[in-house]
């Protein structure tokens, strides 16, 4: 599935919301996201108004892999 290339920080940490990620601090123009559960698991997102393609791409990697599902079908739940 193609990278959406309009997605922002802030876009982002909403959309990861829907599977439990909160932000738990921002330190300068970065987010820091947290998911509490058996394992905690964090990721720091850029909160820029534009986040580039491999950016997007390495989060929501990073995200699906934790999650145990495939990185399209992370895409495809975000509904951007």
């Amino acid at each position: 599935m193609k990278l959406p290339r309009d997605v922002g920080g802030h876009d982002l940490a909403k959309a990861l919301a829907r599977y439990g990620y909160r932000i738990t601090r921002q330190s300068g123009s970065h987010l820091r996201l947290t998911r509490e559960g058996p394992e905690t698991h964090r990721v720091t997102i850029p909160a820029h108004s534009n986040l580039r393609v491999g950016t997007l791409s390495g989060i929501v990697g990073e995200v699906a892999a934790h999650l145990g599902k495939s990185r399209d079908d992370v895409l495809r739940e975000l509904e951007w």
